[in-house]
């Protein structure tokens, strides 16, 4: 699995793909944006680099994935809460997050600082399945 992750990774890495901008797919969202940067199918996963911007106030809205996000903190705080409405973590610039899969991980992820936060992110997902699946709030009062 590692040689897998590995050599799509560099297939990634090589790869000179178009840039495109897009709404993050979550709702409700507002002030953020992403531009996916590669994309490559090994196997029957899609991995998808992107890069996530959220303008201060900003949200993704309540959302889960079907396959794992890991992602590194570039600019700002993010900061995530989880369907529990009690768990909230704070990531500071320089933070790593994984972001596990399945609907039992329903999160949001808020710019509650004065600065844009950026995030460069890596989903691994199922062929043909979405970037990340809407949900309501959960009664979590915020969105």
């Amino acid at each position: 699995m590692r040689l897998l992750h590995a050599a799509a990774l560099t297939t990634l890495t090589a790869a000179t793909l178009t840039m495109t901008s897009e709404t993050v797919v979550a709702a409700p969202r507002s002030g953020a944006t992403a531009r996916t940067v590669a994309r490559a199918r090994v196997g029957d996963r899609d991995y998808v680099l992107r890069e996530i911007a959220l303008d201060p106030g900003g949200s993704t809205g309540w959302h889960y994935h079907d396959g794992p996000l890991y992602a590194r903190v570039v600019r700002g705080t993010l900061t995530r809460t989880l369907a529990d409405c009690r768990t909230t973590v704070a990531h500071p610039e320089g933070s790593l997050i994984v972001e596990p899969p399945g609907p039992e991980h329903v999160h949001i992820g808020r710019n509650l600082g004065a600065v844009p936060v950026l995030l460069s992110t890596l989903s691994i997902i199922p062929v043909g399945s979405p970037l990340a699946h809407d949900v309501p709030d959960p009664g979590c009062g915020y969105g």
